[in-house]
């Protein structure tokens, strides 16, 4: 019971105190020049709405998963980048107001998105379709806990600059503590789903999630996006999020079955996992070529 309080009210307690020192390292011109050059979050959504869910379509399909898991695998595909994505992005110098863009955006398109991969999923694996759906209030929860408190540090900076300036490190800092809370949370959480269903499942999802950096950030690479927008992009398509998921696939509203809430469960914790690993590779490699 008090594992899943700290999860349920502690870790986003967390993540909005995070996200608002995130926001004390931004500018709003920093979102203004995304709307102005929008090739970047273009380059994300294509990723994170076609690209991905038809290479998760094709995994899925060869890999002769049970029905239910291979839906549950299709709706991690169409979810939404995850808010701490935007944590991964600034501790591997990325570009966070890109990556809170598209963490925005694609909670919104997901409104349209999810009900459609859903569905189709549910045709093809069961051969019947239900009514699923994603609530506006499931939205407004994503904008409450990252977007909102970003925005706020973002005039806090304006109004007192130095002082921002003063708690870039500290916030960095928290950021990585808060991640190390994350995994370990994350694995005690989700231990007998991982140790149960890794041995059927997890080379699927650990492909799934290696395809979705490697895409994330070698596409928007061969389109020309520089390098902190392509970190941005790679961090928000490959960390899903994947509790919505979850309480899409266990909702008795919803699609009520456990074993679709399997593949994000695990998909959570690989995430939290290969997303450190590449961070720590894309800082040795900026060192390098400094």
């Amino acid at each position: 019971m008090q594992t899943s309080i700290a999860i349920s009210i502690g870790l986003p307690v967390a993540l909005v105190i995070i996200m608002l020192g995130l926001g004390l390292s931004l500018k709003f011109d920093d979102f203004t020049r995304v709307f102005t050059k929008p090739k970047p979050i273009l380059v994300g959504i294509l990723c994170q709405v076609l690209l991905l869910p038809l290479f998760c379509l094709g995994l899925v399909y060869f890999s002769d998963l049970p029905a239910s898991i291979a839906v549950g695998m299709m709706l991690l595909a169409a979810s939404p980048g995850g808010t701490s994505a935007t944590i991964f992005t600034h501790l591997a110098r990325g570009d966070v107001a890109l990556s809170l863009m598209l963490a925005a955006v694609t909670s919104l398109l997901a409104l349209v998105t999810i009900p459609i991969i859903a569905n189709g999923s549910l045709m093809l694996f069961f051969g019947e379709a239900n009514t699923v759906y994603l609530q506006i209030s499931q939205v407004l929860q994503i904008f409450a806990v990252a977007i909102v408190p970003a925005l706020v540090g973002v005039y806090i900076r304006s109004l007192y600059p130095a002082v921002a300036a003063r708690l870039d490190r500290p916030v960095k800092t928290l950021a990585t503590a808060f991640l190390a809370l994350v995994v370990i949370f994350a694995l005690v959480s989700q231990w007998k789903v991982a140790v149960q269903w890794a041995p059927a499942i997890g080379a699927t999802v650990l492909t799934f999630n290696v395809a979705s950096l490697v895409v994330g950030y070698y596409a928007p690479r061969l389109m020309g996006v520089d390098r902190s927008q392509t970190v941005a992009i790679a961090m928000s398509v490959s960390i899903h999020n994947a509790a919505l998921v979850i309480a899409l696939a266990l909702s008795e509203y919803m699609l009520n079955n456990a074993e679709m809430a399997i593949p994000p469960a695990l998909y959570g914790v690989i995430a939290y996992i290969t997303g450190g690993v590449a961070v720590w590779l894309l800082n040795r490699g900026s060192v390098r070529a400094a």
